[in-house]
């Protein structure tokens, strides 16, 4: 509709295209990564107290920054990489599933085991250095 207004009154219209969504630099995982070490240190403190007050705080907002971690991650799995990424990196839909169970249910979101924790990292980290490599290209 905003085409043939444009049209009508007699601009020119010229084709682009883009990468993402947005001009690149919107996404990021370090957004996904900045929450997973919310999470892990939220799990330590808890781990380390004694006190029912904390663990119930703790719970409830581990359980709100696993859910961040699984939202960033999926809008970088469904938003910026595209099909020729999945293509140059096979691993790739794997990881990021991984990483979104790590920070679910199964994962950080449902345990206080530091290990979920690590490993979340460490996926975020591979997709990372994934996300750096096609910013190179």
């Amino acid at each position: 509709m905003i085409s043939r207004l444009f049209a009508s009154l007699g601009a020119r219209t010229v084709e682009v295209s883009a990468h993402c969504d947005l001009p690149c630099g919107v996404y990021d995982p370090a957004q996904a990564r900045i929450e997973a070490e919310s999470v892990k240190k939220i799990i330590e403190k808890v781990n380390d107290s004694t006190d029912p007050d904390m663990r119930m705080r703790g719970t409830v907002i581990k359980e709100q920054r696993s859910e961040l971690v699984k939202h960033h991650l999926w809008v970088l799995w469904t938003d910026y990489f595209k099909p020729p990424h999945f293509e140059s990196y096979p691993e790739l839909h794997m990881l990021f599933n991984e990483a979104t169970k790590l920070a679910g249910a199964s994962g950080t979101k449902g345990s206080w085991e530091v290990s979920h924790a690590d490993d979340l990292l460490a996926k975020i980290d591979r997709i990372a250095d994934i996300f750096a490599e096609t910013k190179k290209a």
